[in-house]
């Protein structure tokens, strides 16, 4: 199985790539080996068949679709390459591999590899190694974002501007000041990874259909957002983080009598967006354009 898959049609019917880094259930038996419970911590792990919603999305809407089939207890796509908590590995850091100082998120357990989750704790049985790092860095990571960063582009310079929705799942958020929880939440990283009237048209649409959705809290948008989108340029990009319950069964295991209706409401949003991103390309001044004139 090849760590990623990316798909569409071409020329691309519409200047949108659903890209889905979370929802990798292919796992090595070298890896479930390792895990001190395999089943219950990838199921909390993953962005549970999120991928199958975007295959539908994209199936019926003609959008780019990148797919990570790499599990994300084998390395997580949202997160920098030495985003590394160097204390899983066996032996010092090597200056090649990474940064000796994890970041927030490797600290709080959820780094490039993750290791440890709430309500489970540890979540391998021995250290990690160093080249197995490597190479799944070497592997997945790197060639995951090359080919994303290289279709983004190509969707920009067909269409004058494109747009990355980062689609992910999340578990059901708590009731806040008697209100019922959002369904979603849109990250743009709190207005720096995306143009204003696509966030505004997208919770315009949720408002619509009578669903509810958070802005940036708690989820805000990570590394994809970060080292992907560039407005100026016109890349935009929008992290989609939708409540699980809503598609899956009460389990949160398989799909239930909601997805349906997910990938209906879905199939609407990229519509909605696709009309967008393609009117703010048809506004943005060709690249070289001033120059030629002068």
């Amino acid at each position: 199985m090849h760590a990623f898959t990316l798909s569409g049609p071409e020329p691309s019917a519409i200047p949108v790539l659903i890209a889905v880094p979370h929802a990798g259930r292919y796992y090595p038996g070298s890896l479930l080996e390792r895990m001190r419970n395999p089943g219950f911590a990838a199921l909390r792990l993953e962005d549970r068949y999120v991928d199958l919603l975007a295959e539908s999305v994209a199936a019926a809407t003609g959008a780019t679709l990148l797919i990570a089939n790499a599990p994300r207890a084998m390395l997580d796509l949202n997160r920098a390459a030495d985003d590394i908590d160097w204390d899983m590995f066996g032996c010092g850091a090597r200056p090649d591999v990474g940064s000796y100082t994890p970041g927030r998120r490797a600290r709080s357990g959820l780094g490039l590899i993750p290791r440890r989750l709430p309500g489970i704790g540890e979540l391998w049985k021995r250290r990690h190694d160093e080249q197995d790092l490597s190479a799944r860095i070497a592997g997945i990571h790197a060639p995951y974002h090359e080919s994303l960063a290289e279709a983004l582009a190509a969707l920009r310079d067909r269409w004058g501007a494109a747009l990355l929705l980062d689609m992910h799942s999340m578990p059901p958020l708590a009731l806040r000041g008697g209100q019922a929880p959002p369904e979603f939440v849109l990250g743009d990283r709190f207005g720096a990874s995306c143009q204003g009237s696509l966030v505004g048209s997208a919770f315009s649409y949720f408002a619509e259909m009578r669903r509810g959705a958070a802005h940036n809290r708690p989820y805000a948008g990570g590394y994809v957002l970060e080292r992907h989108a560039a407005p100026g340029e016109g890349l935009h990009a929008l992290q989609l983080e939708i409540d699980r319950s809503s598609y899956l069964d009460s389990r949160l295991t398989e799909p239930g009598k909601g997805f349906a209706a997910m990938t209906h409401l879905l199939i609407g949003l990229v519509r909605r967006l696709a009309g967008e991103v393609s009117a703010l390309g048809r506004l943005r001044e060709p690249p070289g354009w001033a120059e030629a004139a002068e």
